[in-house]
């Protein structure tokens, strides 16, 4: 039975269902009926401050998603063969229910665990949450966000006491002298961005560092800005180097520095030891281009003269065992500047997945409950519990990282039992054979997904569930806007909203009220629950959101008019200071060895998104992007002996891969690339390291020591010994 559409048939104002520039569109109804015989979608680029009416490739082909020829449309369930067959709802919820109960029957609360994604909507991460906590009564709750911000969220916490991702809107960047773009391909991952770099590019400020020539990285030819292309896993180094230098020639912002931030003396004594020089010898930039960097985005602070300057961090510095030591050394450099929390200038991460921002604020991270309170705090615990009904005293406590949660599934003192939304571990997680080995040894998995994932494939319960234009609810994007979700279409055969299911296994387990199935209501509670923290949503809703648009938060009233730039009269610690924290770097936990003497760096394409799951769906898309590959150096393949699009095999302690070379100039000799949104054997997280940032639990995916073998295709033996 088909929920009950409440739209306008014509013309629905939405956003896009990928990244978190949350891009606006106007989904329009066509005549024609799709293959699911509801009526097809026409997708429009709407103005919005993020996209001004633009789309990448995937925002224009994403109503092609939602007919995808193997949507699930009813639930399934693993009979005795073995197969994945249709059941009815009741049948898979009360499986669902007899199987949580008998898991916590077992190996007490935490003998189920709840695995979330970055893509829910606010209202079903805060459901989540809560249903983890209350209902289950478990401490054992993480998302794959723990895989994209949690580096940056960790820094931007202990440093500037707030994590909202970019602490300005975009449009601000279009004053800057310089911006310094670390580890993000944004020209591919968010091309709608790009146009907001278009002034500082104007003025040669664009500095982008990656070891790749991305296409972002191309945008500062001809006299645009500077290209950094470090050795993998030295960009620590680089940004010691920076900040030395600033220090060194007291380009420092003394009143700044004075008035608003603590330990400055720890941290100059921190980077004593990394003058230009020998950073050159360590990450292979030149010490004369280390101080033109540094003297670049000095000139561009407003202490100096400057119009502004930004520093962003991406993924690509993120991503690593050192994640958390990274952001923080970037952090320590826009606060020598002066740029944190003014108006003009600024420091802040890219989130990536669409929702990363508000998931990571109101429920889905191990330590943290709605609004950015923390679970180990009292006043935090009693504030959520008043909210949600229960003592504090039941509220469960911390749980574990993601990386850590998944190594505990089906182990003996771990859970038995996981509930899956909105993630397909099985692609993104690092060491994914080990991850699959963890999920083949529950006694139950439940997957909550739209399309049959690799790791929908695997579990024993399948719940389907809609897609974002058969919805309704907020996101938060990269700025920490708030904005509508609105539904479009009706959702096809039995799907279901994630609500709805979470109210009914609450019910099956005890728990009949204070989960309504209504994101306007969902939201309301979450608002309540997140007023007085630091994500404070509470004067926000959805009839006001509909009624005046997004708006940034906090927003702690119903007169309060948002908050687009935050910091700027001090900062959310005890005593209002930015620390400058001195870091150390240690190198990339799978360094460079005799058995691996090659570097693979790992990201994303234009034409494809995360594990793949939706835009692999999508014929233009695939067509563009049909397989793995592996980029390699022209120096190199011939070194391999080696011509483009010959196979070949990579190795690592964690396991191999296969994929077909594409010789370019634009990659180090020293180093391979692969993208991350395949499975099968071309899957790069077949090799990917499981070492994590200690602070963060991060995983150390973007270097990864490796062996690359060219592939004899008719010998079917090896074509070289090893490089």
């Amino acid at each position: 039975m088909a929920l009950p559409l409440h739209v306008d048939p014509v013309a629905v104002e939405t956003h896009c269902p990928y990244c978190a520039l949350q891009c606006a569109q106007t989904l329009t109804s066509l005549d024609a009926p799709g293959p699911d015989g509801l009526p097809l979608l026409s997708v429009e680029g709407r103005e919005f401050p993020t996209n001004r009416g633009g789309l990448c490739r995937k925002g224009w082909t994403s109503a092609e998603v939602l007919t995808a020829p193997d949507r699930i449309t009813a639930p399934l369930l693993r009979d005795p063969a073995g197969e994945l067959v249709p059941t009815t709802w009741d049948t898979a919820l009360d499986r669902v229910a007899a199987g949580f109960r008998r898991a916590q029957e077992r190996r007490g609360r935490d003998g189920v665990a709840v695995f979330g994604g970055g893509g829910l909507t606010n209202e079903k991460a805060y459901a989540l949450g809560k249903f983890t906590r209350v209902v289950l009564g478990s401490r054992l709750i993480d998302y794959n966000g723990r895989f994209c911000m949690s580096a940056a969220a960790t820094a931007l916490n202990r440093s500037l006491g707030l994590d909202r991702g970019l602490p300005f809107p975009l449009q601000d960047l279009a004053g800057a002298d310089c911006v310094l773009l670390l580890g993000s391909n944004l020209a591919a991952t968010m091309p709608p961005f790009v146009q907001h770099l278009e002034q500082v590019r104007s003025r040669g400020g664009l500095v982008v560092m990656d070891p790749r020539e991305t296409a972002t990285a191309a945008l500062t030819a001809e006299g645009a800005g500077v290209h950094l292309a470090p050795v993998p896993g030295t960009d620590l180094v680089v940004l010691l180097a920076l900040v030395h230098v600033v220090l060194a020639e007291d380009l420092l912002d003394h009143a700044y520095v004075a008035e608003r931030t603590t330990g400055l003396e720890d941290l100059r004594a921190g980077v004593a030891a990394w003058w230009p020089e020998r950073a050159e010898g360590v990450c292979g930039i030149s010490a004369q281009r280390i101080r033109e960097i540094a003297r670049l985005l000095a000139d561009a602070s407003p202490s100096r003269g400057g119009r502004g300057a930004y520093v962003l961090t991406g993924r690509g510095v993120e991503q690593s065992s050192q994640g958390t030591a990274t952001v923080t050394a970037a952090i320590d450099l826009a606060l020598l500047l002066g740029l944190v929390g003014t108006h003009g200038s600024g420091c802040g991460p890219l989130t990536g997945q669409g929702n990363g921002q508000g998931g990571r604020e109101h429920g889905l991270k191990a330590d943290q409950l709605p609004g950015y309170r923390r679970i180990s705090d009292p006043a935090d615990r009693a504030h959520v519990a008043a909210v949600w009904g229960i003592d504090p005293a039941a509220l469960p406590g911390p749980g574990v990282p993601a990386l850590e949660l998944l190594g505990m599934l089906g182990t003996p003192d771990g859970p038995a039992a996981l509930l899956v939304a909105g993630s397909n571990v099985v692609v993104s997680a690092p060491h994914v054979t080990a991850v699959r080995e963890r999920l083949a040894a529950l006694d139950l998995l439940v997957v909550l997904d739209t399309v049959p994932s690799e790791t929908a494939q695997l579990a024993d319960v399948v719940l389907p569930i809609l897609q974002w234009a058969e919805e309704e609810g907020t996101m938060t994007n990269l700025e920490g806007r708030v904005i509508r979700r609105r539904r479009a279409r009706e959702a096809p055969g039995e799907a279901r909203d994630e609500l709805w299911i979470l109210q009914q296994l609450a019910a099956r387990l005890g728990h009949p009220d204070g989960f309504p199935a209504e994101a306007s209501a969902m939201f309301d509670e979450l608002a309540r629950a997140s007023a007085g923290g630091r994500a404070d949503y509470a004067g926000l809703s959805h009839e006001r959101l509909d009624r005046e648009g997004p708006m940034h938060w906090p927003c702690p009233d119903a007169d309060h008019p948002g908050t687009p730039r935050v910091m700027l009269d001090g900062f959310p610690t005890p005593d209002g200071r930015a620390r400058l924290i001195p870091v150390v770097p240690h190198g990339p936990a799978d360094d460079l060895r005799p058995d691996a003497p090659l570097y693979l760096v790992t990201g994303r394409l234009l034409e494809q998104y995360q594990s793949g799951a939706q835009t692999r769906r999508v014929p233009s898309l695939l067509a563009a992007r049909p397989t793995s590959f592996v980029e390699v150096h022209p120096l190199l393949a011939d070194r391999l002996g080696i011509e483009d699009g010959d196979e070949l095999q990579l190795r690592t302690l964690r396991g191999e891969a296969r994929a077909p070379a594409h010789v370019t100039g634009t990659i180090r000799p020293d180093t391979v690339f692969m993208p991350f949104h395949y499975s099968g054997s071309g899957s790069a997280n077949l090799l990917t390291s499981d070492a994590t940032d200690p602070l963060s639990g991060m995983p150390d995916f973007k270097v990864t020591a490796v062996d690359v073998i060219a592939v004899d295709a008719t010998a079917g033996s090896d074509a070289r010994d090893a490089v």
